[in-house]
Order: C-alpha cells, then structure tokens, then sequence
C-alpha cells in the first residue's frame, strides 16, 4: 500500500489561479481531445507537459500483459513525471477518457514555469519526484523487466544502470521466479541468452549501458557546437557544478560514462552530510541534483565516456567513446575514483556475482539473510556494514589495522560497536575466495598470528584504496605519482604552465581546465568536500573567462 502523504504529494490538485498562471506561461496553448485519444504514448520523447482545465485523462502501464491504469487525472490535476526534466522517453501513455480540454506546453515552456513561477514550479518538481517513487515502490507497475540470475554479473551491471538511471524496472531472478521460463519462452529466449531487457516491443539480450540508454532514450545527443563550460563526471562535484553553472546562465554539459551520483550512489545512508539530520541516501541526492541541473538548463548525458581531450583554437575538444566530439571553453574534470580491486586468489570469478564494490538495494537482495563478509575502514565500508546489517545474519568486517576508529567516523564506529550481529577482524587480510557457479567461503588470515580462517558467504564487499579515473587524460594534464591530477599551487611552478599568471585553485597545468573532487589530488575524500569543489570550481569558471 503506497505512503498516503506520498500520494497527495505525487498528485496534487491546482486552484484556478495556479490553472490560470499555467495558461499564461509562454508557449502554452488549450487542446482538445476526444474520448480515446492519446495525449502522449510511451516511448515518446520530449512530449508535452499538460494540465487538466476539464474533463479526465488516464495514465496507463501498457508494459504488461494487460494495460493497467495507474491513476485518473482531472480538472486541474497534471500528466508527466521525471522524464520531462532529463529528456528520457515516456514509461506511460496518457489518454482522456472522456472528451477533455487541456493547456499543453512544450518542454522548453516548462523549464521556464519551473524557473519563472517558484511556488508553482516547486508543486510540480515534488509531484515529479514522488511519482517516480511510487513507480519504483509500486509492486503493480511493470514497466521495464530485466531477466536474468542473481549470480550473474551483468544482471547486475543492468539493475544497477537503471536504479542509478531513475528508471523503474522489474527483476525476474532465474533462479527464484517461478514463471520465468514460460516468459522466456514467450520471448523465445533460452536461459544462456539471459540476462534480457523487455520494454514495449524491445527485446535486448545482454545490452551494454550505451544500448540500454539509447533504448530508453536516456543518452541525449550532443546538442551545441560549444557549451561555456563542459563537466566530465556526474558525481558530487560534477552535479554542484552542474548546478551552479547552469543556475548562472553558463551553458554547460554533463558527460557522464554511466550513471549519475559517483560511489556516493552506492551509498545508502549518508548521516554527516549538512541539512539531513535524518540521513538521506547517495542516490537520492544525486536525483534531486540531476533534476536542479537540468531544471536550469543543464545538458546531462549518460553511458557517454570520455576517451580523449585535445586543445584547438582556444577550445577544449573532447572525445567520446561513440566517436562524437564536442567544444567547451572551460572543462572541469571530475570523474572521481573507483575502489581499487581486490587482489586475492579467486577474486575475479566472481566480480559481480558475489564480489561487489558498492552496497545498494540491488546487492542487499541477494545476501538477505545470510553472512556478509566486508574488508575496508573508512567510511564507505562503514556505511556499507551499517545498512546491510539490517538484512544479513551476521556482518564480519576485516580491516588491517588495530581499530574501527583509525580512519573512520566516530558516529560510524560506535554504531558498528553496538550493533549484535557484527564481528570486527582486526589485523586481518583476505587470502583467497572459493566456490564453484558462485561465491561459497573466503579465506582470511590474522597478520599478527599467521592463524587461517575460512567465511561462510555468498556475498563480499570490497571498500579498499581509491585509483582516480584519470586514464583519459592527455600528458598536458600533469597528475601525481597516484595519477590524481594536481592542480593549483601545485603546477605554479610546473614547465607546463604557460599561462603568464597564477593558476586558480582548482586549475590544473592546462589554463582552462579544472579539476574537483575526489579526482584532484589534495583533495579530502568526502561527499560534502566534493559539492564544494565543485561549486568552487563555477567561481573559477567566470574568472577564467573574463581573461578570454
């Protein structure tokens, strides 16, 4: 049973003057539509946001085997969802069910209610959210289905794509649902084709991230010759720069290699982070990041990794991996880091499929009552332990050292502490990993004593090191012996700047190309710190183009 407050949120009811506000916004017009028609299908892109001045329009799943209604709208109710804001195709049709009489504005008309008209913009960026939610908690929506085993890597590789992508999806596990094989069957698809993505008339055997959000429509094409400011990495710096550029009428790009919100989407519970007293999750902080950049007219693309950077005529060029360039003024780089892999014998076997390097809703479904197993100290294995021990038997945590408290939040730490179904291995490294189709035990070893142990799990974590994603860069980008890129005070003096004055803080050895976040070196490896930078970065930003 969905929230109630959820639900009044998710579909509110304008006054006449907020009806009448709407019919005056740029761009609107009053339509008609007779009984059975279509305001929009799914898998339309870029349609019309419409508000109900009389009659009614339906909302309908068409995804299952049977259409299902998911609401009615009526005289001053409104259609749309998410998908107005980041460009993706529709997940639903809408039809008046009787004849109806409706104001219709374009996309480009609906960012300026949203930016023009506070009060009223906020209403409708809540119902958005909301809707989305009920979408994702709802057991009665299909949508898209993705079929596949929980042991293999690229189911999870898809469900995780779609989660940090916002789009509501269902999970056929091969291995527990009962009907899947009479659906595969209908698709004409054999167990070793799996995993499968089902959408409308789509049928995609094992797609990449690149073919999943071309088919979904989540990948926007590159729109303008040159933007003010492109950013490369859609993590938390990347989204407060995104932000902030965009808010201050810079014209800005997001390229991001896969989905937004960084390693801190992969973080459930973030309780240290300035203004949530209750905590709040990476992913929702990266969502309510993309729709304020994109609300102010920033371009997001996703599954678009960055290959190359070159310098021309005073601009930065920037390749893509699907062979697509684009010219920005100013680049800032923050494509963060990744954990580094786990060096253990077995280890890569299983990376997927029972070797995981974050812990989100997707992970814990597969260790749901069973032993967890994490190695790491600092936060994000902290993090990690905290909200999978509600769903585990019994957390173990392995670090190298001689305490929790070493290099993690004391508020962290204590909860560990205090919660019964935890076991802290000090000193202790892990040796190999063992199993057969899937992870079965992991051997461990305490270094003070040279004693052996073997786990009992199906599902390890792995939170170690950090390497920044820094491959891509060109040797005119100067990086430290850890590859992160140095910036600043750091190249003042470096043969590499050429630029005839002091570089700006965060300006890497390249005038006009900036770094944030966990990618600079120097940088504290922290949510709060990264949005900083990345705002900071805005700042420089302007700086740097009075020069041009």
């Amino acid at each position: 049973m969905a929230d109630p407050h959820l639900r009044e949120l998710a579909f509110p009811t304008l006054d006449a003057g907020q009806v009448a506000q709407v019919g005056r916004c740029s761009g609107a017009s009053l339509e008609r539509y007779p009984a059975g028609q279509a305001l929009f299908q799914v898998g339309d892109r870029d349609f019309k946001f419409f508000v109900i001045e009389s009659g009614e329009v339906e909302v309908i799943d068409p995804s299952g085997d049977t259409p299902k209604t998911l609401v009615v709208h009526g005289p001053g109710q409104f259609t749309g969802d998410v998908a107005h804001l980041t460009g993706s195709r529709s997940i639903v049709t809408a039809v008046a069910r009787v004849d109806s009489q409706v104001y219709a504005i374009s996309p480009a008309g609906l960012q300026e209610l949203l930016n023009g008209c506070p009060d009223l913009g906020d209403r409708i960026l809540q119902a958005f959210i909301a809707r989305r939610q009920l979408l994702r908690e709802s057991g009665d929506f299909t949508g898209v289905r993705v079929i596949g085993s929980r042991y293999s890597r690229d189911t999870l590789r898809i469900r995780d794509f779609l989660t940090r992508n916002l789009v509501p999806f269902r999970w056929l596990d091969l291995e527990t649902e009962q009907d899947v094989d009479t659906l595969l069957g209908r698709f004409g698809v054999s167990h070793s084709e799996t995993p499968v993505v089902a959408w409308r008339e789509l049928l995609l055997r094992n797609p990449s991230n690149r073919e999943l959000a071309e088919a979904l429509g989540i990948r926007r094409p590159l729109g303008r010759t040159v933007y003010d400011l492109a950013v490369v990495g859609c993590g938390p710096a990347g989204l407060a720069a995104a932000v902030y550029g965009a808010s201050e009428g810079l014209s800005t790009l997001v390229l991001e290699r896969t989905a937004p919100g960084g390693q801190a989407s992969g973080t459930m519970r973030i309780e240290n982070y300035l203004g949530f007293p209750t905590a709040v999750s990476g992913r929702e902080l990266a969502e309510r990041a993309v729709l304020q950049a994109t609300k102010f007219g920033a371009s997001l693309s996703v599954a678009s990794p960055v290959t190359g950077l070159t310098f021309e005529n005073g601009y930065s060029l920037l390749r893509l991996e699907s062979g697509e360039t684009t010219a920005a003024k100013c680049v800032l780089i923050a494509t963060g880091a990744d954990y580094r892999r786990l060096i253990a014998e077995g280890c890569e076997p299983f990376e997927g499929s029972g070797v995981y390097y974050a812990a989100t809703i997707n992970e814990a479904q597969v260790c749901e009552g069973g032993d967890v197993v994490i190695v790491g100290g600092g936060n994000a294995a902290g993090q990690a332990a905290v909200f999978l021990a509600g769903r585990a038997r019994k957390v173990f945590l392995l670090i190298r050292g001689d305490s929790i408290y070493e290099n993690m939040s004391a508020y962290l730490a204590r909860r560990i502490e205090r919660t019964p179904n935890f076991e802290v291995l000090t000193h202790t490294t892990v040796v190999r990993l063992n199993g057969d189709r899937h992870l079965s035990a992991v051997t461990i070893v305490d270094g003070r004593t040279g004693e052996m142990r073997t786990l009992n799990t199906m599902s390890f974590f792995s939170f170690i090191g950090a390497v920044p994603r820094t491959d891509w860069l060109p040797p005119e980008i100067e990086r430290d012996d850890h590859r992160f890129v140095r910036t600043g005070p750091a190249i003042a003096r470096s043969a590499g700047w050429t630029a005839g004055r002091e570089p700006f803080l965060l300006e890497t050895s390249r005038h006009g190309v900036f770094a944030a976040g966990d990618v600079r070196a120097g940088s504290v490896k922290r949510f709060a710190s990264a949005v900083g930078e990345g705002a900071m970065a805005v700042q420089f930003v302007h700086e740097y183009l009075k020069t041009k």
